[in-house]
């Protein structure tokens, strides 16, 4: 039977959160860290998916649960649109870092999906791809999350981040070389333990929809800052983060094109400080990371993710890399937190075939 490896990336959201599921503004970019799977297709109707020294056999007639979760909803939701997929033996490996708000679980779908598509024919267009990837984790696995993960990790190119319209999908590449201006960007994993699952990822969700009907408006992509006197109290603030992060989205795509990099950072600070406290999703890990990394020297700095956990990404020269993961070591130390891990994030390409 034919066979294949294929690989799809994590990412990390440069800025834009908590915007997606608005019918809003996002601009990620593919992470060098990816998930590589290698497919074996088999005559029957069944699956089986081996990573880490676990194999899980499923043929969807119950619900598969755990990490193979991801692999099956993609399944599930080819079969779903009406896609003939054929059964096949799976084996994978990721170096994204789960639990830390890169999309580890993204990458995962995204590779399951570039690899039915190509080894069973199927007429599914690029653009279209991280619909079904989305679905698969909305339905099936029960995230609520929006389309950028899945977005991301399909049509990223390298050396660029990826602008998206999150209402109409219209996608541009803006270029993002880092490297030719001196710079970097650091990506601190705090290790905080970072969950969606637990409610509050969807809590916010709801808030946000909440506040739309309020103002009567489609989604808060279409709201301004006006419009918060329309609101309860309880939403102004998670509304005010929505509309502003839009904003500075927009304002961070014109400074890129420009090639004005390094003006980012204080959009990036900006973000960070509307995610603490309009939004509410920063732990203290975070914000201690922004704040060492702000006073070692770094641009601008800003959690990146879904919240409650995860990474923080730091625009520094390059060279002050070794400066700036010191003294966010320090402070994590003095504050009594588990040592971070950092790592230089250059944007990289989206999901394809290796093999």
């Amino acid at each position: 039977m034919a066979d294949g490896i294929f690989t799809a990336p994590g990412r990390v959201n440069l800025i834009g959160e908590h915007t997606d599921y608005c019918d809003g503004f996002v601009l990620p970019f593919a992470l060098p860290q990816r998930a590589t799977l290698k497919v074996n297709l088999r005559s029957e109707a069944r699956w089986s998916i081996a990573s880490r020294g676990e194999t899980v056999h499923f043929d969807l007639s119950e619900p598969v649960t755990g990490w193979a979760a991801y692999v099956a909803a993609v399944i599930w939701a080819l079969r779903d649109a009406g896609h003939e997929v054929p059964g096949a033996d799976l084996a994978l490996i990721s170096d994204v870092p789960v639990g830390a708000g890169l999309s580890s679980s993204a990458a995962i779908e995204c590779a399951v999906l570039t690899a039915f598509v190509e080894l069973a024919g199927l007429d599914i267009p690029l653009a279209q791809r991280a619909a079904l990837a989305q679905r698969a984790e909305n339905v099936y696995v029960g995230v609520p999350c929006g389309i950028m993960d899945q977005a991301a990790s399909t049509l990223s190119q390298e050396g660029h981040a990826l602008f998206l319209d999150c209402r109409t999908l219209q996608t541009e590449q803006i270029p993002f070389d880092l490297a030719a201006q001196g710079l970097s960007i650091l990506v601190i994993d705090t290790r905080a333990p970072h969950a969606l699952v637990d409610g509050e990822y969807a809590a916010r969700r709801t808030s946000c929809e909440q506040a739309a009907a309020q103002i009567g408006v489609p989604a808060l992509r279409d709201a301004t800052l006006d419009d918060l006197s329309k609101l309860d109290s309880s939403l102004v603030p998670r509304a005010r983060h929505v509309i502003t992060e839009n904003q500075r989205v927009l304002e961070t795509v014109e400074l890129l094109r420009a090639a004005r990099v390094r003006e980012i950072g204080p959009l990036m600070t900006a973000s960070h400080v509307s995610l603490r406290d309009d939004f509410e999703v920063t732990v203290p890990e975070l914000d201690i990371a922004v704040e060492a990394a702000l006073a070692a020297g770094a641009y601008g700095a800003r959690m990146t993710g879904g919240g409650f956990g995860g990474c923080v990404l730091a625009l520094i020269d390059e060279p002050a890399a070794a400066q700036v993961e010191t003294a966010v070591s320090k402070a994590f130390a003095d504050n009594g937190f588990a040592p971070p891990v950092c790592f230089p994030a250059t944007p990289g390409p989206g999901a394809h075939r290796v093999a």
